[in-house]
């Protein structure tokens, strides 16, 4: 499994019911409220072979009230 980390823009007070949504489908590890471009820090594991941008695009980004997105990929754990 690969850990990657996603950050998530919403529409104007719609933070909560991404958040919500997000936690419906049970595929964020863990999922943080953060200050700065972005509102949402989500960290999901993938496994290996899975395609990150499609899992992203089925899972994630199809949520009502995300404007964008900035995926970062892991590579090793120090």
């Amino acid at each position: 499994m690969r850990p990657v980390f996603v950050q998530l823009q919403c529409s104007p007070g719609k933070t909560y019911e991404v958040a919500d949504e997000l936690f419906e489908r049970e595929v964020a590890s863990e999922l943080y409220s953060t200050s700065g471009d972005y509102d949402l820090l989500m960290k999901v594991y993938i496994e290996d072979g899975v395609d990150i941008g499609k899992f992203i695009n089925e899972n994630v980004a199809n949520v009502p009230g995300i404007v964008r997105s900035l995926t970062t990929l892991t590579f090793k754990a120090f």
